[in-house]
Formats: structure tokens, C-alpha cells, sequence
């Protein structure tokens, strides 16, 4: 079976990189300093800076390996070749609530750049999915746990 692809804009492309270098070049050295200096103080049974500092190597180094993963299957959208005419990952794309009467803006990426505080939701969320394939001027209809939700698709732009 092979692995599922991780659709990512250019701009989380280089924010993953951008932190597995810092993972590795400076986070691992700060936490290799911790842990020696922990060491110097002698008894590690009850070294409770010691304990934190291998915590924390131990978090870094899950993270350096999520990340090596993700970019392994990495698939970058290029959005300036992103097609238009309807929603897709990469595109900005602005709709209108019909039940609460409001219009909302969000940003179609992949699952591992999702984040609702910023209006980035993902293709595989309800909503991203719902978006998926939609031309301006369809009403597109959401199933939540709150129950349907319908959006009209108001515009579809590229996101930079």
C-alpha cells in the first residue's frame, strides 16, 4: 500500500523545511547542552533537568521524523497553476454563510497545513472537502455535528 501524499502549498514547503533545519541545527545542540550540564551535577536518579532535557530530545527527535515524513510524500501545489474556475488546494476562496448571513474567507491546503485561527482549512476537513470541485455560484451544503451548513460560493482566487 502506498503512502498517502501530503498536499502542501509552497509556503508550508518551506515552513516545514525551514523547521526541521532548526530542529537540527540548532534545537538538537541546545538540548545536547542541557543534557550535559545536567549530567555535571552528578546523581541522574533524581536529576529532574535531566529528565526534562531527554524529554524534550526525545520530543525534537519525533518531530525531526514527522517531518522528514511528510516531506518524503510531499506534493506541492504550485498555485499559480491552480485552475480557477473551481475550488482546489491552493486556492483563496471567499463564500457566503447563508444561515448566518456573513461572508467568510478561507484558504484550501493540505491536511498538515490546516489552521482555523489563520482561515486555513483543509481538503480533507467537511468544509474543504465540500469546496472541493465547486464553481462560483454553487451552494454548497456541509454536514457538521451542528447539522448542514450551506455556503455560496462567492469568489475563487489565487492565495498568494
Amino acid at each position: 500500500m502506498s503512502e498517502k501524499k501530503n498536499l502542501l502549498t509552497y509556503e508550508g514547503l518551506r515552513k516545514l523545511e525551514d523547521e526541521l533545519e532548526d530542529l537540527k541545527t540548532v534545537k538538537r545542540k541546545e538540548v545536547a547542552e542541557k543534557i550535559k550540564e545536567a549530567r555535571e551535577q552528578g546523581d541522574l536518579s533524581e536529576n529532574a533537568e535531566y529528565d526534562a532535557a531527554k524529554d524534550e530530545q526525545r520530543d525534537i527527535e519525533a518531530r525531526i521524523e514527522e517531518i522528514e515524513k511528510i516531506l518524503k510524500n510531499a506534493e506541492v501545489v504550485v498555485e499559480d497553476e491552480v485552475d480557477l474556475d473551481k475550488i482546489n488546494v491552493g486556492c483563496r476562496v471567499k463564500v457566503y454563510d447563508m444561515e448566518y448571513e456573513e461572508e467568510m474567507e478561507f484558504k484550501i491546503v493540505g491536511s498538515t497545513e490546516a489552521n482555523s485561527l489563520q482561515g486555513k482549512i483543509s481538503n480533507e476537513s467537511p468544509v474543504g472537502h465540500a469546496l472541493i470541485g465547486s464553481k462560483v455560484g454553487d451552494v454548497v451544503e456541509v454536514e457538521t455535528q451542528a447539522g448542514i451548513i450551506q455556503y455560496k460560493v462567492l469568489e475563487i482566487q489565487r492565495s498568494n
